[in-house]
């Protein structure tokens, strides 16, 4: 996807404001008012869909578990096992800290 250059501007002070948040609870609150109640619970299904997957679990397991297309599920697969795969190292990070 293309994006314009104010756009990109604004994922890059997007990320740099997140990454400055170190407060669990400070974060929950800031996504929860910045994405509707649709889109916060999306992306709290894609982690838990994620870490699935990393356990193991099949992706029409995790399909019925979640209510979820495939397709979504199949993008969280591809990415984990991309060579370098961000989704791997924030995964393993988070098993390290919070497992």
């Amino acid at each position: 996807m293309e994006y314009t250059e104010e756009t990109k501007k604004g994922i890059d002070e997007l990320c740099v404001a997140l990454s400055d948040i170190q407060d669990a609870e400070l974060m929950k609150e800031f996504l929860a008012s910045l994405l509707t109640q649709a889109e916060f619970a999306d992306i709290g299904n894609r982690w838990l869909l994620v870490r699935e997957i990393d356990k193991g679990t099949t992706q029409r397991e995790i399909a019925r578990i979640f209510k979820m297309s495939l397709c979504k599920i199949t993008r969280g697969s591809r990415e984990l096992k991309k060579e370098n795969s961000v989704f791997k190292k924030v995964l393993e990070d988070f098993k390290s800290k919070h497992l």
